[in-house]
């Protein structure tokens, strides 16, 4: 398993233990109005609007909640503009770094973000200095206990999966943007369940870390991650899953 997703997937279990609904709810507010307002309010037509509805429902997140931020970016509401805005730059020991904010003030937040990299051992870097390293796809990670490798193969690939690999423990699916949804139907229609299904981005090569260096870069990831303006952190590091999982549950 790619050692971003796994990072992922354990922070998304402690955020869900110590029923973190506060924050997760901002966040996906914030990503429902962008959603909505550049691509209208029909889930149906606008795949990103219906990738965040679902993350929204997996939150338990209200539904009225949800209504009045979709209505608040198709403008039958008032409410705040938000900005989306990519920052690139590198870790403290060089791994390629794109954070995905919104925010309805770009100075603050830039200049908060590079107060967090500067603290944590980052670097800035200029727009398209990492961002080439990176693919938007759908990912799901299925561990192997639920399906048969051939069982899996001819679900995913009939429902528009681009390519499935294996390590150990789980199975990974990745596929275009506009299909990840279709995916995940054609798996929960055969009652697979998955331990992380995002849009996310994936990088084309990883960095591998380990000891001390793995743990200032996961300290830098952590504190971007809990920045209210910032939706999305990713990263090409490569590091074993018992120094994430240490981290991870802190």
């Amino acid at each position: 398993m790619s050692g971003h997703s796994k990072w992922k997937t354990n922070k998304g279990k402690k955020m869900a233990a110590d029923a973190a609904k506060g924050a997760i709810y901002t966040k996906l507010i914030k990503e429902l109005t962008v959603a909505a307002r550049e691509g209208g309010g029909n889930p149906e037509t606008n795949f990103r609007l219906r990738a965040v509805m679902n993350k929204a429902k997996e939150a338990n997140m209200p539904s009225d909640n949800v209504k009045m931020a979709i209505k608040r970016g198709t403008g039958e509401l008032p409410g705040v503009v938000y900005e989306t805005v990519i920052y690139e730059g590198y870790g403290p020991t060089g791994v390629a770094i794109l954070i995905e904010a919104l925010t309805d003030n770009k100075n603050r937040t830039s200049a908060e973000i590079r107060n967090i990299m500067s603290k944590k051992g980052g670097n800035m870097a200029g727009g398209g200095s990492v961002s080439w390293m990176f693919a938007k796809k759908g990912y799901i990670s299925i561990p192997k206990t639920q399906i048969k490798e051939e069982d899996l193969i001819n679900i995913a690939l009939e429902a528009g999966a681009e390519d499935i690999k294996s390590d150990e423990k789980n199975y990974e699916i990745t596929s275009a943007p506009a299909d990840f949804e279709n995916v995940k139907s054609a798996l929960q229609a055969k009652g697979i369940k998955w331990e992380e299904a995002d849009i996310t981005m994936i990088p084309s090569s990883t960095i591998k870390l380990a000891g001390n260096e793995a743990k200032q870069l996961l300290g830098l990831i952590e504190a971007l991650e809990e920045h209210d303006d910032v939706q999305q952190v990713y990263a090409n590091f490569d590091i074993p899953d018992e120094i994430i999982e240490e981290v991870a549950s802190h």
